[in-house]
């Protein structure tokens, strides 16, 4: 239930169920990203046994706050953990979360055209408003990527593929949540473009981060997204989703998406540059003692690369007077001419691309 929030007049509903994950009381510690609304969250979770019969033998609670980005939460999980405890110990003691309320109620401009909002999770909510200056990314621990690439492996370029495509992307996972939320995010950094005007007809590929049953009718209505769940009945809503990824298995139950599972022999090239690049970072950071670039800047700009080169090529090929795209077109993009033949058919369809023609050598192997 929910226990406290600021502001008090802050819509809620169903915020306890985001803010706990289910099946949490199998853990001791995790940290929630979800969505509500048109502001995400983050919350912080800690279970602690007691010895009380009316709280059967445990205390859970989830200390969380509401922001209009996710770009600005992760600066504030250092307190968030501390409160959580503080709220297992010491259960109503809530002076800290007003005074952390009333210190970003303050940033607000004179003029209050913005609502400074609260979200709290199981305990409170506090605010984080709009006038505070977004990072232009996430933060989030060192190794994050990393962990991201070991995990999946190759499937990243599968992932990547889906991405671009704009997919709906679950990810099924048992609790904790956390380091799931962290793949989100690292999915949606699969789909950057940073060429003008591409993809502002397209879906935007948003992250929902944690869902669970509550937010079926959300996404019900979402044509693009990449989101998290603890919860397998979501496995049987296939209307819900286009990919379902359970541990590092990627599957589909589309037949026009299942050959799209299967790594060309430029996935394979792409993922073996991205692991080289990788390696020799880490031994510039050992040897050198390079402290300035992180692996977290270097996976992001090797997939905008790789974005922008397709969609430069596709756009060269389109405002010339040959609009065909050809074997030597597509290797330009760094894509496998027959393997990679129905994601560019896909890519041509969903970015309007209708000007293209496709050349006859480019046939499924």
């Amino acid at each position: 239930m929910l226990e406290w929030c600021l502001p008090k007049d802050m819509d809620l509903e169903g915020v306890e169920f985001k803010a706990i994950a289910s099946g949490s009381h199998r853990v001791t510690t995790d940290f929630i990203y979800f969505r509500k609304g048109c502001y995400f969250g983050l919350a912080c979770f800690a279970n602690m046994a007691v010895e009380s019969t009316v709280e059967r033998g445990a205390r859970m609670k989830s200390v969380g706050i509401l922001s209009p980005s996710y770009t600005l939460l992760y600066r504030y999980m250092s307190f968030l953990e501390h409160q959580v405890r503080l709220q297992l110990q010491s259960p109503g003691h809530y002076s800290p979360l007003e005074a952390f309320y009333e210190d970003k109620r303050a940033l607000l401009p004179p003029s209050g055209d913005c609502v400074v909002t609260a979200c709290p999770a199981n305990a409170w909510g506090a605010a984080i408003n709009h006038s505070m200056h977004p990072e232009m990314k996430i933060t989030h621990p060192a190794g994050c990527m990393s962990q991201f690439i070991r995990f999946f492996g190759e499937q990243i370029m599968v992932l990547w593929k889906l991405a671009l495509l704009r997919r709906r992307i679950l990810i099924f996972s048992p609790p904790p949540v956390g380091v799931v939320c962290y793949r989100v995010y690292c999915c949606c950094c699969l789909a950057n473009v940073s060429i003008p005007g591409v993809g502002v007809a397209v879906p935007e590929f948003r992250p929902f981060f944690y869902v669970n049953v509550a937010d079926i009718s959300a996404l019900e209505n979402e044509l693009s997204y990449v989101a998290c769940t603890t919860e397998k009945i979501f496995e049987e809503k296939k209307d819900l989703y286009d990919v379902y990824v359970d541990n590092q298995n990627v599957k589909t139950y589309r037949d026009g998406l299942k050959p799209l599972l299967r790594l060309s022999t430029a996935d394979r090239e792409k993922y073996r540059k991205l692991t080289e690049q990788r390696q020799m970072l880490l031994y510039s950071q050992e040897e050198n003692g390079d402290c300035v670039s992180s692996e977290e800047d270097l996976f992001i700009l090797f997939f905008l690369e790789q974005n922008n080169r397709i969609f430069q090529t596709l756009s060269e090929v389109a405002g010339s007077p040959d609009p065909t795209l050809t074997q030597e077109s597509v290797r330009a993009m760094g894509l496998d001419p027959h393997g990679d033949r129905l994601f560019l058919l896909h890519l041509l369809e969903i970015y309007g691309y209708d000007t293209l023609l496709v050349s006859e050598q480019l046939c499924c192997s």
